[in-house]
């Protein structure tokens, strides 16, 4: 799996650092407010596994599954519930929590569905973000690391579901997904 990988792009160590400065600002911003987070199975599962041990508030959360891919390394533009919610976001403040965000495409959706149920608020948090491949204007409002236009895996993010246990962000060798 390793041979796959071209390079490391973001290290284990500044993963770490960095989702604690975010889990510390998080904290910061909702103090005293009903959070509710929700995280985007399945890429965003070790980001938010981590994130919430830094967040020191009260919060419950909650996981929505959405397709924009299928197995391609772009996305198709359709984007699709495959799990909803078992929470009601009526009346709290949500934090949306994604592994990336890059055409927008899913992004751009999931707040107009979740927007629609009447959130007191509704923010979202990236690990990543790709602004360089957007395709409709949405903006994370907290943001672990801009990253260049590279096919990245690790971390949560997968090609055909394979590397997501990579515990760091590597960009994955053309020759990998180009077959």
């Amino acid at each position: 799996m390793e041979e796959q990988i071209e390079k490391v792009l973001i290290s284990e160590e500044e993963l770490k650092k960095r989702v604690s400065q975010l889990g510390e600002e998080i904290t910061k911003d909702y103090r005293g407010k009903d959070l509710l987070i929700i995280g985007i199975f399945k890429g965003a599962v070790p980001f938010l596994a981590d994130l919430i041990r830094h967040i020191k508030i009260p919060l419950r959360y909650d996981f929505m599954a959405v397709s924009s891919y299928g197995s391609a390394t772009r996305s198709s533009g359709a984007v699709r519930i495959l799990k909803d919610l078992d929470t009601s976001v009526e009346d709290v403040h949500v934090l949306i929590v994604e592994d990336i965000v890059d055409t927008g495409l899913t992004l751009k959706y999931l707040k107009e569905n979740l927007s629609r149920r009447h959130p007191q608020s509704l923010k979202v948090i990236t690990l990543l973000d790709k602004p360089e491949r957007r395709e409709v204007d949405v903006q994370p409002d907290y943001n672990g690391f801009v990253i260049p236009n590279e096919f990245v895996v690790g971390y949560g993010l997968d090609f055909n579901e394979i590397f997501r246990n990579l515990p760091y962000i590597g960009i994955l060798k053309p020759e990998a997904y180009e077959k």
